[in-house]
C-alpha cells in the first residue's frame, strides 16, 4: 500500500500573499463598519497577519506592523484596500540590447519601473522613470505585461506592474544616485547577475525588443488559487 503523498510545503512567497489578503481584508472591513464588534474582530485579523510576517521574516515588530496598517485604513471607498501600481519599461537600443538598472534597495538589476504618480499616464511615467533612473529619453511602443509583483518576488507590497516596451531615442548613461547603483545596455547572452525573476520575463522582453509579434504577458490563474 502506498503512502499518502505529503503537501508541499508552503514556501515563504505564499504566506506573504495570504498575510497581506488577509491584511487587505481586515483594513477594508474598517474602512466600512463603525460597530465596535466588528473593529475589534478586523483588528485581531490583523495581528494574526502580522504574526505570519514576523514567523517568516517580513517585520520584527508584529505590533508596529499592525499600527503601519492601521494609520493606512481609509473610510468608504478611501478604505478599499487595493494593490499598488508601479510601471516598468523594457527598453532597447539600435543593437537590440536591453537597459537594466541595479537597484539600490536590494542589489538586483531589473528593467527599470516605479511607483504610479498622480497626474501622469502609465506610459509618461515609464518614460518619467526611464529618465530619472538612467538618463536614457525613450519612446514608449506598446504594453507588454501585467505583472502581479508580489507573486514573483520582486516587491513585498501587493503591487501590479505595467510594463511598457520602449525605445531609447537620446539621453546620456548615468544611475540615479539614490536609487541605483549601476546602469547599463545588455544582450540576451550577457545578462547581470543577480537578476530579477529573469525566468519569467527576459525572453518576452527580447522577443519584444525583436519586433516579433508577443501577446501581452500576465500571470495566468492558479488552480487551485489558494492551494500549496
Amino acid at each position: 500500500m502506498e503512502s499518502p503523498r505529503l503537501p508541499e510545503p508552503i514556501g515563504e512567497l505564499e504566506l506573504l500573499r495570504w498575510s497581506e489578503t488577509l491584511a487587505g481584508i481586515a483594513r477594508t472591513g474598517l474602512g466600512f463598519t463603525s460597530n465596535v464588534f466588528e473593529r475589534e474582530r478586523f483588528e485581531e485579523v490583523l495581528a494574526v497577519a502580522a504574526d505570519i510576517q514576523s514567523s517568516i521574516g517580513r517585520t520584527h515588530d508584529p505590533e508596529r506592523r499592525v499600527e503601519e496598517w492601521m494609520q493606512s485604513c481609509g473610510s468608504g471607498i478611501a478604505g478599499y484596500v487595493t494593490p499598488k501600481i508601479a510601471v516598468g519599461a523594457v527598453v532597447g537600443n539600435p543593437e537590440g540590447r536591453l537597459l537594466l538598472v541595479r537597484r539600490a534597495d536590494s542589489g538586483c538589476w531589473l528593467y527599470p519601473t516605479g511607483w504610479a504618480d498622480v497626474g501622469y499616464s502609465s506610459s509618461e511615467v515609464a518614460v518619467k522613470e526611464v529618465l530619472e533612473e538612467t538618463g536614457v529619453v525613450c519612446e514608449p511602443i506598446r504594453l507588454i505585461a501585467v505583472l502581479d509583483s508580489l507573486r514573483h518576488g520582486f516587491t513585498s507590497v501587493p503591487t501590479y506592474s505595467l510594463v511598457y516596451l520602449c525605445r531609447a531615442t537620446g539621453g546620456v548613461l548615468k544611475a540615479h544616485e539614490l536609487e541605483c547603483t549601476d546602469v547599463g545596455f545588455f544582450g540576451e547572452d550577457e545578462l547581470p547577475s543577480p537578476l530579477a525573476g529573469p525566468a519569467f520575463w527576459s525572453a518576452h522582453a527580447f522577443s519584444s525588443l525583436k519586433g516579433e509579434s508577443t501577446d501581452v504577458l500576465f500571470d495566468r490563474p492558479r488552480s487551485p488559487v489558494w492551494g500549496s
